[in-house]
């Protein structure tokens, strides 16, 4: 199951980038954080995907959302220009972004190699 951020919880489980300088991660899994917005037709199209991700990666990582036209500091902070935008972030080293409708296959091949993940 995927969980909706707001600023409060993105500071708190993802990053405090109020307090830090260099990227720290705050999670104990590797993430998966989805940038879309309700009105994005691919964003609809990935949406069901990641849901699916989440459920099949249970226990080996995190799949969260950010709705841009809620959270446009968030979006700011990680300069997102289109969406659907996909950042993934390894539990050690830099997270990585995507942007675009990615297929299933495109985004399993990102969870093995960005963050060390193997499918179930």
């Amino acid at each position: 199951m995927t969980e909706n951020l707001n600023k409060e919880t993105f500071l708190e489980k993802v990053f405090n980038y109020e307090k830090e300088k260099e990227w720290k991660y705050n999670g104990e899994l590797p993430a998966i954080i989805d940038f879309w917005a309700p009105w994005c037709g691919p964003c609809r199209m990935v949406g069901p995907v990641l849901e699916k991700i989440s459920d099949e990666y249970a226990g080996k990582l995190i799949v969260y959302k950010v709705n841009t036209d809620e959270e446009q500091e968030l979006a700011a902070a990680f300069g997102i220009q289109s969406i659907p935008s996909i950042l993934f972030i390894p539990v050690n080293g830099q997270p990585q972004m995507a942007v675009g409708a990615l297929p299933k296959s495109t985004i399993e091949s990102a969870i093995k190699d960005v963050l060390g993940v193997e499918a179930a």
